[in-house]
């Protein structure tokens, strides 16, 4: 594992696939490895020990875990290579095949993964593969675990993970086997990471969770999403805070009344629809139809006008015919929605819909991505024209942006911005007068205190 001339590991890389959820835990490991000494390198000839947070949410998903997998290993040939993450929980045997994986650590044992690496570093017997004990079997764990972290180095919106875990068992979802039934942290302890993160000086944090709107539901006693989201408004312990994503159900009129009447709340709601079709979504087991989902947007834009809304669609769903992907297509065109996130359908073991009938033909469901990533482009782009004249509070990041040099931040409403300014606005708000809009992002000018 390490040479006679370098007895200790020092230095460590970090791979992540997947949602936010998988990010957040990716920078709790490192820091906590930064914090016992440790150097992080994204050079892979350097690393001791390499650490691939992987995804299985989708079959390119997996296919990419693999491939992340085997790249590290031919980069990185003298390296200690830890696997983690859904692909890893419910396929681990399929990894135990690639040669050079060290170790395989299942969801139960993420939380313990620095001390593992800590521990191997002085244990000259671990060689060979070690697999977690539940790893191949869907997540059956039941209580709450994290890292005991919080600030996460140079990231300008660090993400603080509240939720693990879902009780929905979707058709076609994966997710409630590899991460287990949902969970809760703890609100004090919510309220505590909150307040240590305003403190280090960050100006928002992001809320995030497999099923976020879901939070408390295990607690004793049982708990609402919307009154720890009234705790927080009462502390106040950073400047913003924005939500991952939330079910449609989940958003009630008291939580956009709240967003509408707090200013530390983002403009900004990010919706699973997967379907617009009452048909298709009752074969997914999606717990709404068409109608709610067009009511709890338009309760949003009638409380919120100027809010950010993101919609994730699922293409190519079992039994979709053209006519239920004209009533998704017509529904999100109809609807001020700001961008789309849109995947084909993938068929995912241990899950109904791996075995239903009339699967979508391969071109018909491209044909179909299509269509909706060019509507999303298109709704896109006609928000972010609506920004222009408007004086907006911006997020600047603590770096540049790479093509054009120009600072680069991020307004309450999600709309990304470049500006002119000196590097001294680094990680602060700050108000800016949108004048152009492009594609993907707006300018502006700075305006002066």
């Amino acid at each position: 594992m390490t040479s006679e001339k370098d007895p200790m590991i020092t230095k460590f890389m970090m791979t992540t696939l997947g949602c936010k959820v998988n990010q957040f835990e990716t920078e709790a490991i490192g820091l906590a490895l930064i914090r016992a000494g440790w150097e992080r390198t994204g050079k892979g000839k350097e690393a001791h020990v390499c650490i691939i947070n992987t995804c299985t949410v989708t079959g390119k998903a997996s296919m990419q875990s693999r491939q992340a997998i085997r790249n590290i290993i031919r980069n990185c040939p003298d390296a200690r290579i830890i696997v983690t993450g859904c692909y890893a929980q419910t396929e681990a045997s399929e990894i135990s095949k690639i040669q050079g994986v060290h170790r395989i650590i299942s969801h139960k044992e993420k939380h313990l993964i620095p001390d593992m690496i800590l521990h191997d570093v002085h244990d000259s017997t671990s060689k060979g593969l070690t697999l977690s004990p539940d790893c191949d079997e869907s997540c059956q764990e039941t209580e709450f675990k994290s890292i005991d972290v919080t600030v996460f180095g140079n990231r300008t919106r660090p993400f603080l993970k509240i939720q693990d875990g879902c009780n929905a068992f979707c058709t076609y979802c994966i997710v409630p086997h590899t991460r287990g039934r949902s969970r809760s942290m703890d609100k004090d302890q919510i309220i505590t990471r909150l307040h240590d993160l305003g403190r280090a000086g960050y100006k928002e944090v992001v809320l995030t969770g497999i099923h976020i709107g879901h939070w408390g539901s295990d607690l004793i006693p049982r708990q609402s999403f919307v009154d720890l989201l009234k705790h927080i408004d009462d502390e106040h312990p950073v400047p913003r805070i924005r939500l991952s994503s939330i079910e449609p159900r989940e958003i009630t009129e008291d939580m956009v009344s709240l967003f509408a009447a707090s200013d530390m709340f983002c403009h900004h709601f990010h919706i699973p629809l997967q379907s617009g079709d009452n048909g298709i979504l009752e074969r997914m087991h999606r717990p709404y139809d068409r109608d709610l989902f067009r009511d709890r947007v338009t309760t949003i834009v009638s409380h919120i006008p100027d809010a950010a809304i993101g919609v994730d669609t699922l293409v190519g769903f079992p039994g979709e015919t053209d006519q239920a992907f004209n009533n998704t297509y017509e529904l999100i065109e109809s609807l001020p929605i700001m961008y789309l996130h849109v995947f084909p359908f993938s068929p995912r073991i241990k899950t109904p819909a791996a075995s239903f009938p009339d699967h979508v033909a391969p071109d018909i469901m491209k044909l179909r991505t299509e269509r909706l990533r060019a509507l999303g482009a298109l709704k896109k782009e006609t928000f972010l024209k609506t920004c222009c004249g408007k004086t907006l509070e911006v997020l600047i990041e603590n770096k540049r942006d790479s093509k054009s040099g120009m600072l680069k931040g991020l307004t309450s409403n999600y709309a990304t911005v470049f500006v002119d300014g000196p590097d001294t606005l680094f990680n602060s708000l700050q108000r800016v007068l949108i004048d152009r809009a492009y594609s993907n992002h707006v300018t502006g000018t700075l305006i002066k205190p």
